[in-house]
């Protein structure tokens, strides 16, 4: 897919290669804050390049399918073992849970490459009730075990996930550290909130009027539970006909787990869907409540911090990620996946109940200013790539297990 180059200087800290997918592009504060730390960046994913280039990253691209596609893995194995011969960084970095896989595989060959791998999700295989994800859990599990033992360390965004991998070792020699989220810039958004188009002007050009606007901003797929909150949809039409839901995320390139337009246009007026956008701070800002509907075993949902950042009400459903962000009852609420009923009588009672609803948001707000600000997660990663650079002597790596490195 070609490879954008840019010119750095003064970078004397470790050359980090930080591999990702499609949508690595979101991680580019990430990654423009760890430089500013002195880390020599080197970015890789399979989406486009163009946002790395203005971000003055340098971008390597390589080929993956998401969905199963076991050839293609193999010619992905292959450039991604091509591109750590070609830049021997000090540091390869993977998210997402192919390049995961993949990437402490392709270091092998490569001892002096220290590899870090961030399990930010369990993906499909783990979320969906297929027969299909359920057949290749144990194979899935087997090539994390093998990835594992191939890497200095894992780090988990969420309890849940870190729990599971360590139940089932599954974490390797490196052990394991907890780092919540990717991150948030704080500052950022707070200056997107503050920009952009009016509520006034975003209501007029949505035809919503004076509705109650519930949204949310996710891919349209099943696994992301727009079904259900569909059907929650028609619960609250129900009860207050004028509320409107605005679902805020691709669908046509989501394959065979998108839900369709038909399943979509069944509930118009009510549930309006606006593809993906780039002003989703300002949406945010102008809805009454945010719904969160996943059956997917998240990271910890960027979506979910933005929505506290906006003042938001948050209704999500209880999977791992979203409970690190969301303590039911005292920042939001959470409610079983798959329950339409009761996401419509959480949304329904977010609606009614204002002043609670805002004093739950308030706190959603300050704990994720606390715990999640991009500062603070770069803070935490510069730590592991510190250890990882000059590892302990073997009789204290399992006292210390690297969570020393991260005081908070």
């Amino acid at each position: 897919m070609g490879s954008v180059s840019v010119m750095t200087a003064g970078m004397s800290g470790p050359h980090v290669l930080c591999v990702g997918g499609e949508d690595h592009h979101l991680r580019i504060p990430f990654l423009l804050e760890l430089r500013g730390r002195g880390v020599r960046i080197t970015a890789a994913g399979t989406g486009d390049g163009a946002p790395f280039a203005r971000a003055g990253i340098n971008y390597h691209g390589y080929q993956f399918d998401r969905f199963i596609s076991p050839g293609g893995d193999r010619v992905s194995g292959r450039e991604l073992e091509e591109m750590l011969g070609e830049l021997k960084p000090d540091i390869v970095q993977s998210f997402d849970t192919k390049p995961n896989i993949m990437v402490p595989r392709a270091a092998r060959r490569f001892p002096a490459i220290r590899v870090v791998r961030t399990i930010n999700g369990m993906g499909w295989v783990y979320s969906s009730r297929s027969p299909v994800a359920l057949a290749l859990r144990p194979v899935q599990a087997g090539l994390h075990f093998m990835a594992g033992r191939s890497s200095d360390v894992t780090v988990f965004q969420n309890r849940r996930d870190q729990a599971f991998f360590e139940r089932y070792r599954l974490v390797g020699q490196g052990g394991s550290v907890l780092v919540p989220g990717s991150g948030v810039d704080v500052e950022g958004f707070d200056r997107a909130l503050a920009s952009g188009h009016t509520e006034g002007q975003l209501r007029a050009a949505m035809d919503l009027g004076n509705a109650e606007v519930v949204i949310t901003v996710t891919r349209l797929t099943r696994q992301k539970g727009i079904p259900a909150l569909l059907k929650a949809a028609a619960l609250v039409h129900r009860e207050r006909p004028g509320v409107r839901f605005l679902l805020v995320g691709p669908r046509e390139s989501e394959g065979p787990l998108a839900v369709s337009q038909r399943e979509i246009e069944r509930h118009a007026p009510y549930v309006i869907a606006t593809g993906s956008r780039d002003d989703v701070p300002a949406l945010l800002r102008m809805a009454d409540v945010f719904a969160f509907p996943t059956e997917y075993r998240e990271g910890v949902p960027r979506v979910l911090l933005e929505a506290a950042l906006a003042g938001l009400p948050v209704i999500s459903t209880d999977m791992p990620g979203c409970d690190d962000v969301i303590r039911d009852g005292w920042s939001g609420r959470l409610v079983p996946a798959r329950s339409p009923r009761q996401m419509a009588k959480a949304i329904i009672g977010a609606l009614t109940s204002r002043a609670d609803a805002r004093a739950m948001a308030t706190r959603a707000a300050e704990h994720v200013r606390a715990e999640f600000g991009l500062s603070l997660t770069v803070s935490r990663y510069h730590e592991v790539y510190r250890a990882v650079m000059n590892p302990l002597p073997a009789s204290r790596i399992e006292a210390t297990r690297l969570a020393t490195a991260l005081r908070t």
